[in-house]
């Protein structure tokens, strides 16, 4: 019987280890994940093809823009806006510069 009770009990501990190694796994990755996620934005948002992607996407809605009738520019300045607003504008060339400068002035004005 006294066998019996001390399996038990082992099996316990060996369970409790296992319980508090896993809540400390929940409680590093809760602490340090947003820290990896906030690590790898930055990489992604410094890299060439996410700037490339970025500049011809705002050039291809700048062409849209020029394009579209009065009615449709006030969407795409819109979107074209808010698409360009947490970028860095250093990195764009001159003409999209001034193109996105210019959507802003006019909607400021508005």
């Amino acid at each position: 019987m006294r066998k019996i009770a001390i399996g038990i009990l082992i099996v316990v501990v060996l369970m409790s280890f296992g319980w508090i190694s896993q809540g400390n796994n929940l409680a590093m990755f809760k602490f340090f994940a947003p820290k990896y996620e906030e690590a790898r934005r930055e990489t992604f948002e410094q890299s060439k093809a996410y700037n490339q992607g970025m500049i011809q996407e705002l050039q291809n809605m700048q062409f849209e823009y020029v394009k579209a009738d009065q009615a449709h520019k006030d969407a795409l300045a819109s979107i074209i806006l808010h698409r360009a607003a947490d970028y860095d504008e250093d990195k764009l060339p001159q003409d999209l510069r001034v193109f996105i400068q210019q959507l802003k002035k006019e909607r400021t004005s508005i």
